[in-house]
């Protein structure tokens, strides 16, 4: 179930589980969690972004795709997607509850790490 907080569209546990289980090139989940964090625990297959390093990852984004953002609870994500819609990428979607609310599969340790827009570019999930 979706709705929006913020002119931002809001995706429950069960929304992004089918999200990840669709396997819909256009749709790309992006963790903005810490490296500490991701590698404590992660989503399978989602790449990590930290927070801190979306404004110099915001020539990367394709404004024809849609980005789910994850983090612990939802208000990094929250914030995240705010940020980017300001800058004019228009699908971004925020994880509510975060990984606070995650049920499904997890994995630790690093495992995707996105670093330049270039990289950024040329994820698929």
């Amino acid at each position: 179930m979706s709705n929006l907080r913020d002119g931002i569209k809001q995706v429950d546990k069960e929304g992004l589980k089918n999200i990840l289980s669709v396997k819909d090139p256009k749709q790309i989940v992006i963790d903005v969690r810490e490296p500490d964090e991701y590698d404590a625990g992660h989503i399978p297959g989602v790449p990590l972004a930290p927070m801190h390093t979306i404004p110099n990852l915001v020539e990367g984004f394709d404004k024809d795709k849609e980005y789910i953002f994850v983090c612990r609870s939802g208000n990094r994500s929250q914030n995240v997607s705010l940020f980017l819609k300001e800058q004019g990428i228009e699908n971004v979607v925020n994880f509510d509850g975060g990984m606070l609310d995650w049920d499904g599969e997890t994995s630790a340790g690093p495992e995707t790490e996105i670093k330049s827009p270039e990289e950024l570019k040329k994820f698929k999930k």
